[in-house]
């Protein structure tokens, strides 16, 4: 009877030991490269409430444009540490995507930050783990936090 109680207890104990690792220590399991990629690293601070929370990624180029609408064509990959169960984002075939036809003949281009087209990369809020991005290195990796009000009203009937 005392052996089965014991590998959970065990189990029990590491957990909360792996949580309190430093980020360097946690950077060290993930892909320090990956072939004409480079690693982006958010570390995101605790709040009381991560769970009212999420964080959305936000990929792109600093370009010159004209007054069209443009989007960046690329693909975003979930991919997870083998043995941890840690995930990380690869962004990969980043391009010329799509374009508003508009002419522009009085407008000098202007730089702007154009993103990378398709549903946004929304993620869960979590302090302890570092998020880790891959990107190609001419591609610019920024991120906004979401957060849940402070109410939840009713759904009318």
């Amino acid at each position: 009877m005392l052996n089965r109680p014991l590998p959970l207890l065990i189990m029990a104990c590491c957990l909360p030991l792996s949580a309190c690792a430093t980020t360097a220590e946690t950077l060290s399991v993930y892909p320090s490269t990956l072939p004409g990629l480079q690693r982006h690293v958010i570390d995101l601070p605790a709040k009381d409430t991560e769970s009212d929370y999420q964080v959305e990624l936000i990929a792109g180029k600093t370009l010159q444009i004209d007054c069209n609408q443009q989007r960046l064509s690329g693909q975003w990959q979930q991919q997870t540490v083998q043995g941890w169960g840690y995930d990380y984002y690869v962004l990969q075939n980043v391009g010329p995507g799509i374009s508003t036809l508009m002419a522009c003949p009085e407008q000098e281009p202007q730089e702007a930050f154009v993103q990378v087209a398709g549903e946004p990369v929304m993620l869960r809020y979590n302090s302890k783990l570092p998020l880790v991005i891959f990107a190609p290195q001419d591609v610019e990796i920024r991120y906004r936090l979401w957060s849940a009000g402070p109410t939840w009203p009713a759904a009318s009937q």
